[in-house]
């Protein structure tokens, strides 16, 4: 659990910070940032495989197995569609809005925990839920209109954090196999675009068309990490551990995108972050409890 740890914090730091990543390319489409994000994202995810031993072969097993396809097939479509919401958003001006859907996805994993993992939430932990959902309901009133980003965001992340519980495959394997799904879509829009001169990225200055390309990259490391996260985690811990990544892009919109932060949303905040502490102490308890009763049936 603790590797687990490591690998949620490090991969939810990693999504903070991509805002300024794709910021960098607010002069394309959203769908062609989307269409190279998956087409570079399967290139170092085949790179990737193509150096490992037997990996290859796992992928084009994962291919012949009719239920495992339906189901990366569905994790495929989820990610895809949560990151056009989130590249279109965030060149659109709704950092913020990205930031409260992000705090919203925890309360989708509890939910989809409860419902579908059979998990069992303490006294303490359904406060911090209950603490946590004031917050974002606060926030949703204080933004003025119907947080659809906030909402998609939250839906298709959530619900990809549970079809990743489903797939046994290592996290790699995975991947590849989500991002080969969607791979020819990618391309064929590529090629769409070129036909009808709606194209820019070739049009890109060096650094930035190179960025473009490392998109592969900063797609599949967190994802990576946080799937061996997801392996390692209860879904209901994962999913506030995830506050980390729109913490630090509520930063960026409010210091650097220069969007516009009132009062009433810092109470919010203050909330969600009360949430945290209230569920990081149950965790804690938790966990000391179950140290010493393991303690005690070996010492017995």
């Amino acid at each position: 659990m603790k590797k687990g740890l490591w690998y949620a914090i490090i991969a939810y730091i990693a999504w903070g910070l991509l805002p300024v990543y794709w910021r960098s390319f607010e002069s394309l489409l959203a769908g062609e940032i989307l269409a190279h994000r998956v087409i570079w994202s399967f290139v170092f995810m085949a790179l990737l495989l193509f150096v490992g031993r037997g990996k290859m072969a796992q992928l084009r097993n994962m291919f012949t197995n009719r239920k495992t396809l339906l189901v990366v097939a569905a994790s495929s479509i989820l990610i895809s569609s949560n990151w056009l919401i989130f590249i279109w958003a965030v060149n659109n001006g709704h950092v913020i809005e990205t930031s409260i859907g992000y705090y919203i996805t925890p309360l989708f994993n509890v939910m989809l925990a409860v419902l579908f993992l059979r998990e069992k939430p303490t006294r303490s932990q359904w406060l911090a839920v209950a603490l946590a959902g004031a917050g974002v309901l606060v926030a949703t009133i204080d933004y003025g209109r119907f947080p659809w980003v906030s909402l998609s965001l939250a839906a298709s992340f959530g619900v990809y954090s549970l079809v990743k519980k489903k797939v046994s495959y290592e996290a790699s394997i995975g991947l590849a196999g989500e991002t080969a799904i969607v791979f020819p879509i990618a391309v064929a829009y590529v090629v769409y675009l070129h036909f009808t001169h709606h194209e820019a990225a070739w049009s890109l200055p060096t650094a930035s068309f190179v960025m473009l390309l490392l998109s592969g990259a900063a797609t599949a490391l967190p994802l990576l990490w946080f799937a061996k996260a997801a392996a390692r985690l209860p879904l209901s811990m994962l999913g506030f551990i995830q506050y980390i990544g729109p913490s630090i892009t509520l930063l960026l919109s409010v210091f650097v995108f220069k969007e516009k932060f009132s009062p009433v949303l810092l109470i919010s905040f203050s909330l969600i972050w009360a949430a945290l502490i209230v569920y990081a102490l149950a965790s804690m308890r938790m966990a000391r409890t179950t140290a010493a009763a393991a303690s005690a049936a070996e010492a017995g």
